[in-house]
């Protein structure tokens, strides 16, 4: 009887111990499901402490609509405090900028926004960045290309050593032209010419409305030059030279806390990854042994090649020196 009773002992000790495990390991889920939720959804949740926001702007730019979104959720956020935009872009189309550019002053008009430029924002890149309150930039940074530019490749020369013709029927002369299947003519150009001019005269104005410069000032600067941050800070294109350290601190006398910590508000990239054109970079990235990050049109430089519209992007062109 005494051995049964031990059992039955041991038994209800073993429970006891079960339940206690058992017990625990549900709290510690629960508390990584609260941490997790607090980290991944915490800021839809209204839980996220206060912080500054840094938002990365790179690459070729585009009208995004994930960056518009994310920048919309900046400023609805009431845990974010202050607004870094890291910049490091070349430019791209003028009306993906145009769209990035009235996200960013929809912002600023709630909230402090500096930009923080890192080693290049030019053309659309140096819109973006004028539309934040304060400009930082490197004294080695590359800074402006204020201009706008369309470009039509040529393959006439192709298709006649191919043996390929192109035949088309359309309701104008200027209906689908310029075309790289035919070569450009006086009116086309008269016509892109002035699309140009146009937006152009848009892109100077907004400049001249950002930036302590007179019209005729930056009209002298937009001939598409580009400025080291030492000589963009002498031409008044941006504010200070400096870093992300030096982009806080101007939030920081704008009145943001000076505790508060920079948290990137990162891209959702998971939506996309099955994109073709992302599994072709891929792709082609393994065979060159380059990294498989997605970066590898732009690093091989050919993103613009995809472009489509009227252009604000920084084009130096390949030379070759003589031996």
């Amino acid at each position: 009887m005494s051995t049964r009773a031990d059992d039955l002992i041991d038994r209800r000790r073993l429970r006891r111990k079960l339940t206690f495990w058992r017990v625990l390991a549900f709290l510690v889920i629960a508390l990584a499901l609260v941490v997790s939720g607090r980290w991944l959804f915490g800021e839809r949740l209204g839980v996220a402490a206060a912080h500054i926001a840094q938002v990365r702007i790179e690459g070729t730019i585009t009208e995004d609509d994930e960056l518009l979104e994310r920048l919309d959720r900046v400023r609805e956020s009431a845990a974010v405090k202050g607004v870094i935009l890291t910049i490091d872009s070349p430019g791209g189309t003028t009306a993906g900028g145009e769209a990035i550019f009235e996200e960013i002053r929809r912002v600023a008009e709630e909230k402090p926004v500096v930009a923080q430029v890192g080693t290049l924002a030019a053309s659309a890149g140096y819109m973006i960045a004028s539309a934040a309150d304060f400009i930082v930039a490197r004294q080695s940074s590359i800074v402006g290309s204020i201009g706008v530019i369309v470009q039509i490749p040529n393959i006439t020369g192709l298709m006649d050593k191919v043996g390929v013709t192109m035949e088309e029927v359309k309701s104008s002369p200027l209906k689908a032209e310029p075309s790289p299947f035919n070569p450009t003519t006086e009116e086309e150009r008269a016509m892109l010419r002035a699309m140009v001019l146009d937006s152009y005269d848009w892109f100077i104005g907004l400049v001249t409305e950002r930036r302590p410069l007179s019209r005729g000032e930056v009209t002298a600067l937009a001939d598409g030059s580009v400025f080291t941050g030492r000589q963009a800070l002498e031409r008044k294109l941006i504010d200070a030279v400096g870093g992300e350290r030096d982009a806080k601190q101007w939030l920081v006398e704008r009145g943001v806390d000076a505790d508060l910590d920079i948290i990137e508000w990162k891209a959702d990239d998971s939506a996309g990854s099955w994109f073709l054109p992302q599994i072709a970079s891929n792709w082609a990235a393994r065979l060159l042994g380059l990294p498989q990050d997605g970066a590898f049109l732009s690093r091989i430089g050919a993103e613009r090649m995809f472009l489509d519209g009227l252009l604000s992007v920084w084009q130096p062109e390949n030379t070759h020196v003589p031996d």
